[in-house]
C-alpha cells in the first residue's frame, strides 16, 4: 500500500466515525463539518454523496481531469528547448525576462522556474546564511558613488578584463561601465569623467584601498591621508571627500552588483555575439546599461539631487595626471623618456632649475606649467603644438592703422636756441658731441687783450 492510498484509507475511516457520531446525535452538522475541516453545508454534500455511491462518492470529483488553466505541452516543450539552445546556464529569472521581452511570453516566471527545475536545466537555490543588516543607503543622488574593478571573462573566447564600475548608492544606477585592459589611474579617471561631465561633482566616493587610490605603508593597515596619489590629489583639488574601505563586506552593495554582471552581463554579451572591446563598450553604454538601470535601480528616499556642476575646462585639468620636474640645463624638461623643449619666453630669459608641472591628458599630449601659467603643450611624441590666432575680423579706418600707409612726413618747426646757449652757438651750425674748450680762461685772454 503507498502513501496516498494509505492517506485516503484514513480520510475514509475519519469521516465514517464522525458521521456515525452525528447520526446517533452527539454532534450537530456543524460540530461534524468543523471536525472534518468544512462547512455545514459540505459535510451534508458528504453524507449524501456517501449515501448514494457510497466511499467512491468521496472522491474529489477533480481528480483525473486537467485543469482549464493548464499550459499546452508544446508551450513546455517550445520554452525547455529555447533554454537548451540559446539560453543555457541563466538563471530563471533572467531567462523569463528575456522571453517576455523579446517573445511576449505569458507565463508567470514562478511557472517557468518549477519546469526548468522539474527537467534538471536549472538548479534549486541554495539555502541562504543568516540574515544581516544593511548599510542603510544615502538619501539623495550625489551624495556618495562607488567605484570598483571586477576582472573576469567578459567576453567569449577573449583574455579576462577589468570591467570598471561607477554607480550610486541611493539608487544603485550605474552611471558608467567600461571594458579596459588593466584597472588604475587611467580608467579612474576616464569612468569619474563621464559621470562628472554628464552628472557634476559628488559629496563623496568610496572605493577599495587599491594602490591607485591611496597610499598603505603596510598591507592590512590604515591608509595615509597625507600622501595623496594621483586621483586622491584630483578628488581632494575638487573637494570630494574620498573614503576607504577595509572590507568587502563593507562595499556590498558594489559586491552584490558584480555578482549580477558577472552572471547577466556576460550572457548578454556572448547572446549577442560581441568579442571587441571597442564595440562592447559602445554596446553596454548604449544597450545594456539603459536596461539594467530599469530593472535594477531604485527609487532615492529624496528626489533633491547633491550633484553640482562643474566646469569641463576644470574637469580636463584636474582629472590628469600631474608631476612636478626640474627644468634642465639646456632648458628641456625630461618626461617618460620624451625631452620637452621649453620655448623662448617673454616673462624671463630662461627656466634653468626652475620647478615646474608636467601633466598628461587622456589624449596622450602634455603641457608644462609654472604655477598657473601654461608655458607650452606638446602631442604624444613630444613636439610642440603651437597654438593658431585666428585672424580679427574687426574693420579698420585706412588714415587711423599704422602700417597700413605711409604718410609723408610733415616738414619741421624751426627750433628756438636754447637760453643757456651762446651768442655764437645760437647763431652758426649745430654742434655734434661736446665742444672742446679753450686753453686759458676767458679773464686771462681778456686781461692779455688789455695790455697788448
Amino acid at each position: 500500500m503507498n502513501r496516498t492510498t494509505w492517506l485516503q484509507d484514513r480520510r475514509m475511516q475519519k469521516f465514517r466515525d464522525i458521521l456515525s457520531r452525528w447520526e446517533r446525535k452527539e454532534l450537530s452538522a456543524m460540530d461534524a463539518g468543523e471536525l472534518l475541516g468544512c462547512s455545514e453545508r459540505q459535510f451534508r454534500r458528504y453524507r449524501q454523496r456517501y449515501e448514494e455511491e457510497g466511499l467512491d462518492g468521496l472522491a474529489d470529483k477533480r481528480l483525473g481531469r486537467a485543469s482549464e488553466k493548464r499550459v499546452p505541452v508544446d508551450e513546455i516543450a517550445w520554452m525547455q528547448e529555447q533554454y537548451r539552445t540559446h539560453y543555457s546556464g541563466w538563471t530563471a529569472k533572467h531567462f523569463h525576462e528575456h522571453l517576455q521581452e523579446r517573445h511576449s511570453f505569458r507565463w508567470g516566471y514562478t511557472w517557468t522556474k518549477t519546469q526548468l527545475h522539474a527537467a534538471g536545466l536549472v538548479e534549486r537555490a541554495k539555502r541562504r546564511g543568516a540574515h544581516r543588516r544593511k548599510r542603510e543607503r544615502k538619501p539623495c543622488e550625489g551624495m556618495m558613488l562607488h567605484q570598483d574593478g571586477s576582472r573576469h571573462s567578459w567576453l567569449a573566447g577573449q583574455p579576462p578584463l577589468d570591467l570598471i564600475v561607477t554607480m550610486d548608492d541611493a539608487t544603485s544606477t550605474i552611471y558608467s561601465a567600461f571594458l579596459v585592459e588593466e584597472e588604475g589611474t587611467a580608467s579612474t579617471f576616464r569612468g569619474l569623467r563621464d559621470v562628472f561631465v554628464a552628472h557634476g561633482l559628488p559629496c563623496s566616493l568610496y572605493t577599495d584601498r587599491g594602490s591607485h587610490y591611496f597610499y598603505t605603508d603596510k598591507a592590512g593597515e590604515a591608509v595615509d591621508k597625507d600622501r595623496l596619489t594621483q586621483v586622491g590629489r584630483a578628488l581632494d583639488r575638487l573637494g570630494i571627500e574620498h573614503i576607504p574601505a577595509y572590507s568587502p563586506e563593507a562595499r556590498g552593495r558594489s559586491e552584490r552588483m558584480f555578482g549580477t554582471l558577472q552572471d547577466r552581463l556576460v550572457k548578454e554579451l556572448k547572446h549577442a555575439g560581441l568579442r571587441d572591446m571597442a564595440t562592447a563598450n559602445q554596446w553596454i553604454r548604449e544597450i545594456y546599461l539603459p536596461r539594467h538601470n530599469g530593472r535594477f535601480a531604485k527609487p532615492a528616499a529624496v528626489t533633491a539631487k547633491a550633484f553640482v556642476a562643474a566646469d569641463p575646462c576644470i574637469l580636463v585639468e584636474t582629472l590628469c595626471i600631474e608631476d612636478e620636474r626640474v627644468v634642465a640645463r639646456d632648458n628641456t624638461v625630461t618626461y617618460r623618456g620624451l625631452h620637452l623643449q621649453l620655448p623662448e619666453s617673454r616673462m624671463r630669459a630662461h627656466y634653468v632649475k626652475a620647478r615646474v608641472k608636467i601633466r598628461e591628458y587622456p589624449d596622450g599630449t602634455f603641457a608644462i606649467l609654472h604655477g598657473p601659467l601654461c608655458l607650452a603643450r606638446y602631442d604624444a611624441n613630444g613636439r610642440q603644438i603651437v597654438a593658431l590666432t585666428q585672424p580679427s575680423v574687426a574693420a579698420c579706418s585706412p588714415p587711423s592703422r599704422r602700417g597700413l600707409e605711409v604718410s609723408e612726413p610733415a616738414a619741421s618747426k624751426p627750433q628756438r636756441p636754447a637760453l643757456t646757449a651762446s651768442r655764437h652757438e645760437a647763431n652758426g651750425k649745430a654742434w655734434v658731441g661736446t665742444k672742446k674748450r679753450a686753453s686759458r680762461s676767458n679773464k686771462e685772454t681778456a686781461l692779455t687783450v688789455a695790455q697788448g
